[in-house]
């Protein structure tokens, strides 16, 4: 198998300066593909990410920007087109997971997880979208989670905007696939990941809810691996979908 299946290619990752978005970007970076590893506030994390790129050979740029912000998310395209000269792979990561019971939800809390995960998403496709129309083979990576599917309680903001994530995936397979750009999304479940309090809730209470088939969570590296793949050779016949990553504890019908 080839080593590289990115070789050549350019991807963007938001919310990459820790967990799932640091093994993304790694991974990417680990297939051949040049990376720009993006954060919002959290610049020290992000480069240290673009440091590990860069020592094992590879190219990256770190580029900050708050994923609801139209302007900061346009010149963030910008500076990759200016570094890279293309843009192949856009995968939306960054995300809001607080566990709020719903009666005291606050609606700015409501709003917060709405504007990064769908509005964040929204923005940074259809801003990359020249770049993506002009390349080969472009592939836009939503990651989701699982209780977009299951369901979860003290999490109406979180499941809400997973579940929209899902919904904007399969419309946009759909009109964009005379572009030739696939667009997917990859749902997480049960994960083993160190959560700040600033972006997510330590152990969330819903997580007691859930086998896990396999005997134990799972590895950001493991939905790293899936992203490749998807961004990948492999991946071009697939769009539309969404990729169930939990150990079993929730089977897709």
């Amino acid at each position: 198998m080839d080593s590289t299946p990115l070789k050549g290619k350019v991807a963007l990752v938001t919310g990459a300066g820790r967990n799932i978005g640091r093994a993304i970007a790694l991974a990417i970076a680990d297939a051949g593909a040049k990376v720009a590893v993006n954060v919002r506030a959290s610049r020290d994390e992000g480069q240290t990410v673009a440091d590990e790129i860069a020592a094992c050979g590879g190219d990256a740029l770190l580029v900050t920007a708050d994923v609801t912000q139209r302007a900061e998310v346009d010149a963030m395209i910008a500076a990759i087109a200016k570094r890279f000269g293309r843009l192949d792979i856009v995968v939306n990561n960054a995300a809001i997971r607080h566990d709020v019971a719903f009666a005291d939800l606050r609606y700015a809390d409501w709003r917060a997880a709405q504007a990064v995960c769908v509005d964040g998403a929204f923005h940074c496709i259809q801003a990359a979208l020249p770049l993506l129309r002009d390349s080969s083979a472009g592939t836009v990576i939503n990651i989701g989670g699982m209780t977009a599917q299951t369901g979860a309680s003290k999490r109406a903001h979180v499941v809400t905007a997973k579940a929209a994530l899902g919904g904007l995936t399969r419309a946009l397979a759909h009109e964009l696939a005379e572009l030739g750009i696939t667009v997917n999304c990859v749902s997480p479940g049960m994960m083993d990941t160190a959560r700040k309090a600033a972006s997510a809730t330590p152990a969330p209470a819903h997580h007691a809810d859930h086998k896990l088939l396999l005997g134990r969570r799972g590895h950001p590296d493991e939905i790293a691996s899936a992203v490749v793949w998807l961004a990948g050779p492999g991946g071009r016949f697939t769009t539309g979908q969404t990729l169930h990553i939990n150990g079993g504890a929730y089977l897709a019908s």
